[in-house]
């Protein structure tokens, strides 16, 4: 951010300007009112920027979180998290209770049964009495335990559709996690958790590839018209790679300016013809402003091929779907390469960044 009373420094050290400002307009400093004012404070949300600096130094840490959520969805999916959790608790809390109840319910039932039958068996009464108070007796008790099953299953009932609306409020959650603001794919989280699945099925592999793609010379795109235009670069190539995909194709942003595709009951043939038809897709896909007449093309793919099936794990799919990645960069660009033993590369690159 770029407040009155502070300069945007020319020295690197931007971390302790944010913190100064902060300071200064009475911010708490804690990690996610800091998050907020750094990313303010570079200038790549102008939005997050304006809305900021219309508070002012009389901001209030509802008013912080309140933008936060929206502008950083992933800083509280983690209390909602929690909140759903805990509701769910409580209902299943309530709902043993009431089972609990239900079954000393039944107890007592056994015992009145219990009851009338030492009566009926006892020779002390006349026939007709013991009968009528053993009837009597039964009939109350069987009154009794029917109107509190009712109830219970109405309760039961209603507890089921509170705890299917909490499971869909997590499921949202989950989504939320593990989808990226930007593009709208999948991000690196649900990534790692799909990639990892991959050779949980043996037989399955030899008709599994991951594509791995890398969007060409996009530093100089940043660079040369800045940020938010390549955002809007980065959110139009998402929706092309999508819209060339089967619907069944695992897609996701795992990086800046990084892809990957999963596609599964596809041979090497299918893999290599979708790589060509996303790669041409996007390089005919024109990027131009139509207000200013700026052309930002071309915009173009390189990508990496890979059959789960030469892999022995996740890690060494990524690693050698990468390696290919390589050499089609390395290669021209705008182009896909499949991987074949005798590539070497070091990447340098991690696997799972989320694996704890």
């Amino acid at each position: 951010m770029q407040p009155p009373i502070v300069n945007k420094p020319q020295a690197p050290d931007i971390a302790t300007q944010v913190t100064f400002a902060m300071r200064i307009m009475g911010i708490s400093p804690i990690p996610r009112n800091y998050e907020l004012y750094y990313e303010a404070y570079i200038g790549s949300n102008p939005k997050l920027t304006k809305e900021l600096a219309a508070l002012g130094s009389k901001a209030t840490q509802d008013e912080l979180d309140e933008i936060a959520s929206r502008y950083f969805a992933h800083i509280h999916h983690a209390a909602g998290v929690e909140r759903a959790h805990n509701k769910l608790v409580k209902q299943l809390t309530d709902l043993l209770t009431m089972m609990r109840e239900e079954q000393f319910a039944l107890e007592n039932y056994n015992k009145v049964l219990g009851e009338a039958y030492q009566n009926i068996t006892s020779k002390s009464a006349s026939g007709v009495e013991i009968l009528r108070n053993a009837v009597a007796l039964i009939s109350e008790a069987t009154a009794d335990t029917m109107k509190e099953g009712r109830e219970r299953a109405e309760t039961v009932e209603m507890k089921s559709v509170e705890m299917e609306v909490i499971r869909q409020e997590l499921d949202e959650y989950k989504r939320i996690a593990n989808t990226d603001s930007l593009t709208r794919l999948a991000n690196r989280r649900a990534f790692d958790e799909r990639l990892a699945s991959l050779y949980n099925a043996e037989h399955a592999r030899p008709f599994t590839t991951l594509l791995v793609a890398d969007i060409d010379h996009f530093k100089k795109v940043n660079d040369t018209y800045g940020h938010p235009v390549g955002d809007k670069i980065l959110a139009t190539v998402a929706t092309v790679i999508r819209s060339n995909l089967r619907r069944d194709a695992f897609v996701a942003r795992t990086g800046g300016e990084e892809f990957a595709i999963i596609l599964t009951d596809s041979t090497v043939e299918e893999s290599m013809a979708i790589a060509e038809r996303v790669r041409l897709a996007l390089a005919n896909t024109p990027f131009k402003n139509s207000k200013t007449g700026v052309n930002y093309g071309p915009i173009t793919l390189s990508l990496g091929v890979c059959q789960a099936s030469v892999a022995d794990d996740p890690v060494d799919l990524y690693q050698k779907a990468d390696i290919a990645l390589y050499c089609a960069k390395n290669s021209g660009r705008n182009r896909w390469t499949v991987y074949e033993d005798g590539m070497k590369k070091d990447t340098g690159k991690s696997w799972l960044l989320y694996r704890r």
